[in-house]
């Protein structure tokens, strides 16, 4: 038989590539800007390598693998991705429903991202969702200090909350995130709307890809 999990009393998103379809425009950009700094590589490798990555991370993975950034290259890039996401950035199908269901439910949710709030403010301001999480439902690695793969941040949410993290769901669709849940001891749902998700079911995720199987999944 399936195993069978109680109803959370807090779930909690990652934003990039779970709530908002950002990261093909973000790593677009960042292909381009690494291939002007001497490491050329195609969106798709960029994807396996930064989705789920700080900006700092991404930076010393880049120099590792051969690109000369200079002091500045973070704000240069983060200006660079914000100018291409504020042209349009699109939810990721299915996220309102999901949303709406929670809300009937009264079960809260929050978002727990690396990305910086200012990249929030854009992605989910132009969606109508940046009221809805900030600013007493959002967690931002930049601005707490703390980022995936540590558990701190998906910790400070349920704290915030008041929430015991046995009983908290995570949505997440990078590895890096997934293993911040494992290491939060939540439960993980792993988001892969296209390929087949190993790199998070390693991680310990039950990977699903579309929103609308959540509700099932958690019992609603």
């Amino acid at each position: 038989m399936p195993t069978t999990y109680p109803t959370p009393r807090l779930v909690i998103f990652d934003c990039d590539g779970v709530l908002v379809n950002s990261e093909p425009i973000s790593n677009q950009v960042m292909v381009e800007n690494l291939a002007r700094n001497g490491l050329p590589m195609t969106v798709e490798r960029s994807m396996e390598l930064f989705v789920g990555s700080t900006m700092s991370g991404a930076m010393a993975k880049a120099i590792e693998l051969g690109a000369d950034l200079h002091e500045g290259w973070i704000d240069e890039v983060y200006a660079e991705t914000y100018e291409a996401l504020r042209a349009g950035v699109a939810l990721m199908p299915g996220v309102m429903d999901l949303l709406a269901l929670l809300d009937a439910k009264q079960i809260p949710c929050c978002v727990a991202s690396n990305g910086s709030e200012d990249k929030m403010r854009i992605t989910l301001g132009q969606n109508d969702l940046w009221a809805r999480f900030h600013p007493a439902a959002m967690f931002s690695a930049q601005s707490l200090g703390v980022a995936k793969p540590d558990p701190g941040l998906f910790l400070a949410a349920a704290s915030h909350f008041g929430v015991q993290a046995r009983d908290c769901l995570v949505v997440e669709d990078s590895a890096t995130g997934v293993l911040a849940a494992t290491r939060a001891g939540m439960r993980c749902l792993g988001f892969a709307p296209t390929g087949t998700g190993e790199n998070l079911a390693a991680q310990g995720a039950e990977v699903f890809s579309e929103m609308s199987e959540v509700a099932a999944l958690i019992g609603l």
